[in-house]
């Protein structure tokens, strides 16, 4: 019998570049950032003064603001959901508005509001999506986790059809929570880079519909791309450092590329975690030379749109596929002076590839990794 294969119908996005796919790839293609300063909130107390932000977003409007990213994606004419299909959310904060909106009220029982399930049972009522629903809340790694889990179901035969969304927005919660761990940059993130000093968050939500390849034929879908692989692992260093020899983010690769049935030297490029730490980027790129003999064009989004913590997996997997669609991989923006560790794998410039494949990986708080293993049909 042979394996079923889990393959992308449809997705969208949002992000600080603006409304859909190309606005977000033609932002990173442009080299310019879409980080700027916060007019959201007051930032004097703050360690930094900047965020990748969508400008029209209402932080206390009648819908949060992750509603009001994914309610126009969702309910586009063009875009055709089944009823059947599975759902899983992912997310690192939810509606986090709800709550912050109940402490600055002095209402804390109004933020029972804010709930991940919550928001679940909205977008699968929005969608009309009956489910099974899943929230998978990973810290960083939420929504390459949550593909790797629709995979897999697809692959098992659970199901046949999952939509996958995802989600995360800027709000002085979660911009004091960072500031505190002294994780921002004072300027701007620059994943790679040798001055590089901490994240930039951001904010974005996005979506994508998957399907059993037999299911898809049989609707007349266009197959964006297949899910090939999926690794996840732990490496449980430390409550928010990441192990600093990359060995949990290299087992993860390794799982992918296992799964998938694709040798080490077949990779194309590499879609990176990136978020501009010292030693997130240092560990992934000890993890990368461990596991690929070569180097490998690599790249962050991040100093782009900024980290968007539950989102940034799922808008990686997107922009993946459009590298291997565009024969393109993207500039990692921001990064001036190219750290010695990353030199001949990170790139100022676009660089042409025409391989059929790449790998995206994300990690996250408690020691979290992930891998994804992105094949283009031929």
């Amino acid at each position: 019998m042979s394996a079923i294969k889990a393959v992308v119908v449809a997705c969208d996005m949002v992000t600080p570049y603006g409304w859909g796919t190309e606005a977000c790839w033609n932002g990173l293609l442009s080299g310019k950032t879409a980080l700027g300063p916060v007019d959201r909130f007051e930032t004097r107390s703050f360690q930094t003064k900047n965020a990748g932000l969508i400008r029209e977003l209402e932080s206390f409007g009648d819908e949060s603001p992750v509603m009001q990213m994914l309610t126009p994606l969702l309910t586009k004419p063009s875009v055709r959901i089944p009823g059947d299909s599975g759902a899983i959310l992912a997310t690192t904060n939810g509606e986090i508005s709800i709550l912050e909106k109940s402490v600055l009220d002095g209402k804390p029982g109004d933020a029972d509001g804010s709930r991940m399930d919550i928001l679940l049972d909205k977008l699968m009522r929005l969608t009309g999506v009956r489910g099974p629903g899943i929230v998978v809340s990973a810290t960083c790694a939420s929504s390459s986790a949550a593909v790797a889990q629709a995979a897999a179901m697809i692959s098992g035969n659970e199901c046949d059809c999952v939509l996958v969304m995802a989600c995360d927005c800027v709000s002085e919660f979660i911009f004091a929570g960072f500031s505190s761990l002294m994780a921002l940059d004072k300027d701007m993130a620059k994943p790679f880079d040798k001055g590089r000093r901490g994240l930039t968050i951001g904010e974005a939500a996005g979506f994508i519909l998957m399907m059993s390849e037999s299911r898809a034929l049989r609707e007349d879908r266009p197959i964006i791309g297949e899910v090939a692989g999926w690794g996840l692992t732990c490496d449980a260093n430390h409550m928010t450092g990441p192990s600093r020899d990359g060995s949990g983010l290299a087992m993860a690769i390794h799982k992918s590329l296992k799964k998938a049935g694709i040798s080490e030297d077949a990779a194309g490029s590499i879609s990176a975690h990136g978020t501009g730490t010292v030693y997130n980027d240092s560990m992934e790129m000890k993890a990368f030379k461990s596991v690929f003999k070569t180097p490998l064009p690599t790249y962050s989004i991040k100093g782009g749109i900024g980290h968007t913590m539950g989102a940034a997996g799922l808008l990686e997997v997107i922009i993946g596929f459009q590298t291997l669609h565009k024969k393109m991989v993207p500039p990692t923006v921001n990064v001036q002076n190219v750290d010695e560790e990353a030199r001949g794998w990170v790139s100022a410039e676009p660089n042409p590839s025409d391989s059929l494949m790449t790998v995206s990986t994300n990690s996250g708080f408690g020691g979290v990794n992930c891998s994804l293993v992105l094949v283009r049909e031929t």
